[in-house]
C-alpha cells in the first residue's frame, strides 16, 4: 500500500505540472483538478490498488491537455500568430495559382503541407525569438539566421544540394540545422552566445562539401548539374548568410553591453 509520503510527493509534482497551464485556465481549474487528483489517490490507496501506473497515465493525459490549451491560448490571444498564418496562406497561393497556368509547377497535397509547416514554423520561430530583442541588430540577426535555415531546408528538400534530393550526402545538412538549434538553446538566445553559435553553424556548413568530396567523390557519385564547383559556391552562399547573422548578433551584444 502506498505510503502517505508517496501520495504527498505525487500531489506536489502534479501541482507543479498544473502551473504549466495558461494563467486564465489555471486560475479556473487548477484547484479542483488538484483536489480531484488527491481524492483519486486516496481512493486507490484505500482499495489496495497501485498508484504508479495510474499517476503516470494522469500525468500524460494532463500534459497533453496542457499542450493543447497553451496552443489554443497562444493562437487566440496572439495577433502575431494570425498574421503569420495569413502570410503563410498568401505565399502558398503563389504555387497554387501558378499550377493553373503552367505545367512546370506540380505540387501535391504533401508539398503544400510541408511548405506551409516550414513557412509557418519559420515565422513563428522568428516571432518568439525576436521578442527578446532589445536592438534592431538582434532582430535582423534572427531574421537572417531563420531565413538562411529555412532556405537551406527548402532547397535541400526540393532539389538537393549535392546531386539530387535522393543523394544520402544531403542528410549531412540536417547537422547544420541541429547545430543551430542546439547552440541557440544552450546560448539561451543571448547575443554573445548566438554569435558563437552562428559561427559554428557556418563552419559546419563549410565542412559538409569537403566531407562529401572525401566520402562521395564525383567519380563515384554524381554531384548534379552544378558539379563540385557549383556545390561549393552554393555552400559558400549559406556560409556568408550565417556569418552575416553572427556579425549582427555581435553588434547586438556590443550594443547591449554599452
Amino acid at each position: 500500500m502506498a505510503s502517505k509520503h508517496s501520495i504527498q510527493r505525487y500531489r506536489n509534482r502534479y501541482a507543479k505540472l498544473l502551473r504549466l497551464y495558461p494563467k486564465p485556465y489555471r486560475k479556473r481549474f487548477a484547484e479542483p483538478m488538484a483536489q480531484t487528483f488527491k481524492d483519486l489517490l486516496h481512493e486507490r490507496r484505500d482499495s489496495g490498488r497501485g498508484l504508479f501506473t495510474f499517476v503516470l497515465w494522469i500525468f500524460v493525459e494532463t500534459f497533453t491537455g496542457i499542450m493543447k490549451e497553451n496552443v489554443m491560448y497562444f493562437m487566440v490571444h496572439n495577433k502575431s500568430i494570425r498574421r503569420i498564418a495569413l502570410i503563410t496562406a498568401f505565399l502558398l497561393l503563389v504555387p497554387l495559382v501558378a499550377m493553373q497556368f503552367t505545367d512546370k509547377v506540380v505540387w501535391d497535397l504533401a508539398d503544400f503541407v510541408v511548405a506551409g509547416a516550414l513557412l509557418f514554423g519559420a515565422g513563428l520561430t522568428y516571432e518568439l525569438i525576436a521578442k527578446k530583442a532589445g536592438t534592431m541588430a538582434y532582430r535582423y540577426a534572427v531574421g537572417l539566421a531563420v531565413g538562411a535555415a529555412l532556405l537551406l531546408v527548402w532547397v535541400n528538400g526540393a532539389v538537393g544540394i549535392i546531386g539530387n534530393e535522393g543523394n544520402s550526402a544531403n542528410l549531412m545538412y540536417f547537422g547544420v540545422i541541429a547545430v543551430l538549434i542546439i547552440g541557440a538553446l544552450i546560448a539561451r538566445f543571448r547575443p554573445r552566445g548566438m554569435t558563437r553559435t552562428l559561427l559554428t553553424t557556418a563552419l559546419v556548413q563549410l565542412l559538409i562539401p569537403v566531407i562529401a568530396l572525401i566520402i562521395w567523390p564525383p567519380q563515384v557519385t554524381s554531384w548534379g548539374a552544378a558539379d563540385v564547383e557549383g556545390v561549393f559556391v552554393l555552400n559558400a552562399f549559406f556560409v556568408i548568410l550565417f556569418i552575416g547573422s553572427s556579425l549582427l548578433f555581435r553588434r547586438a551584444s556590443a550594443t547591449a553591453s554599452k
